[in-house]
């Protein structure tokens, strides 16, 4: 019986140790399977002797002149630039990475504009024969939605989202570049998925920064909450991947070498060509075009109104709420001044806070809060978009700064209209454009603006008049200068 037991006991073991080879063989052949397939489906490197121009000729050694499937004639790009300009967010809502991609290609480089395609693109984008638009995709609108009390779940899968698509189109959607240009904020999943792709493919990363990612998530969660914490340190930990950084302002450069231990150069905003002074002939027929201004054209020229422009994402960095209440004041103190003009307001751009605040006008309107004021809201073109400013009397800027060291956009476009401009100026980089009492003035409060606007459109002695010729120097100051700069020798085009 006992033999009977050992044999029993050994063929137990014999089938047991099979069993368990036959595991590991499996498992060795998956391993060895999958990482065939990533092998094999690794996005290509770059390669600098294939970055070139194409070139062609006959028997006789002659060259031959290439075309492309349109008819017309290839367009030669300068070998070893091509660059890869990366945004997660709409391009034509991005104004400073077209700016970058069309400075690029203006040097010779060949570019790959990577990032949502929802809305108009900046017409030397789309004229360009050196610039290619690879769209991304959109998450499905439920990973969109803003409810705080989702967010924790949907933004993990929201973000597996844009990572996947972000991949393909960085990796397999567009060739291999020399160098990729990010977009920072957003930084999650952006500067993973960039730093990824740039290490398989060899190119060079460089970081744009605008701002800082968690600064913004704070705004939304709280500066206490787990995943700010866990972003910063993710911005943090990336930001010493890459290979070279550039900054909005000096102050964020400062931050960045001080917290990141990185070095940084500032590259300050400038308006490109689009955004100029109009002459007044210009200026009134736009205005009576325009619909959104054209019923108010006659009194706007004649000064009886003042227009005032403001641009907003209806995001919580722009505190929207600040120029109603401001508004509503100088409403209410033009009823009893009647030296005061009436003001049409015109708010333009898109974002998810657009509705409660239009949702609050309309409630002002009905309790005849704002009898002195038309406000309206546009989306226009870029060139109208451009025009608007320069036809506009002031320009209001509600960007608040999530970081205290970054700057709005508008503003320098606003300039670039040589329209002058007052704002939230209550954070560390806003005397690196705005010159008080120069061409703009800061605010830091709804009454504050609200005197502001009472003195500038009241007085017969206003500063409005020295602000604009501030405003109209300030314009002189053009992107094409700073970028060549700073960009032409980072990217060897200059």
């Amino acid at each position: 019986m006992f033999d009977a037991f050992n044999i029993f006991h050994d063929d137990l073991l014999s089938e047991k140790g099979s069993w368990l080879f036959d595991i590991v063989l499996y498992a060795i052949l998956g391993l060895s399977t999958l990482f065939t397939i990533i092998l094999v489906t690794l996005p290509p490197q770059y390669d600098p002797y294939k970055d070139k121009p194409l070139r062609a000729v006959n028997e006789k050694g002659e060259e031959l002149e290439l075309k492309r499937k349109d008819g017309k004639k290839k367009v030669d790009f300068k070998a070893g630039r091509t660059t890869q300009v990366v945004v997660l967010g709409d391009i034509g809502r991005s104004p400073r990475m077209q700016y970058h991609a069309i400075s690029i290609a203006k040097h010779g480089g060949k570019v790959y504009l990577i990032g949502y395609q929802e809305s108009e693109v900046h017409p030397d984008v789309a004229s360009s024969d050196l610039i290619t638009i690879v769209p991304l995709n959109l998450a499905p609108s439920l990973l969109r939605s803003s409810s705080k009390l989702l967010f924790p779940i949907l933004a993990p899968l929201k973000a597996l989202h844009q990572a996947w698509t972000l991949y393909r189109a960085l990796g397999y959607a567009s060739e291999p570049a020399r160098y990729m240009l990010v977009q920072n904020p957003p930084s999650i999943p952006t500067l993973a998925v960039a730093t990824i792709i740039s290490f398989l493919r060899n190119t060079e990363l460089v970081i744009d920064w605008h701002n800082f990612g968690y600064s913004i998530l704070a705004l939304k969660l709280g500066a206490s909450h787990p995943l700010v914490k866990i972003s910063a340190l993710y911005e943090n930990l990336f930001s010493r991947l890459a290979s070279q950084h550039i900054t909005v302002t000096n102050a964020m450069a400062r931050v960045m070498k001080d917290s990141y231990g990185v070095s940084a150069q500032a590259l300050h905003d400038r308006p490109a060509a689009i955004f100029r002074p109009i002459s007044t002939t210009e200026r009134s027929r736009f205005l009576s075009r325009l619909p959104e201004t054209a019923q108010y054209a006659s009194d706007l020229s004649k000064g009886t109104w003042k227009l005032i422009v403001s641009s907003t994402s209806w995001t919580a960095d722009e505190d929207f709420s600040l120029l109603l209440a401001a508004l509503e004041s100088y409403s209410a103190r033009a009823t009893s001044q009647v030296s005061l003009p009436k003001i049409l307001a015109i708010i333009t751009g898109k974002g998810p806070q657009k509705e409660h605040y239009l949702s609050l006008v309309q409630k002002m309107n009905q309790e005849k809060k704002l009898l002195n004021v038309v406000i309206q809201t546009a989306w226009l073109t870029p060139e109208d978009y451009a025009t608007l400013l320069g036809a506009a009397d002031l320009g209001v800027s509600l960007h608040t700064s999530s970081s205290g060291v970054d700057l709005p956009m508008k503003v320098v476009d606003m300039f670039g209209a040589g329209l002058p401009v007052v704002g939230w100026g209550d954070f560390e980089a806003w005397p690196e454009l705005v010159k008080e009492d120069a061409n703009g003035k800061g605010f830091n409060s709804s009454e504050q603006l609200a005197d502001q606007l009472v003195d500038l459109f009241g007085k017969k002695d206003s500063l409005l008049p020295t602000l604009k010729k501030g405003a109209l120097k300030e314009s002189e100051n053009r992107w094409d200068d700073e970028w060549d700069r700073v960009g032409g020798k980072l990217f060897k085009l200059v």
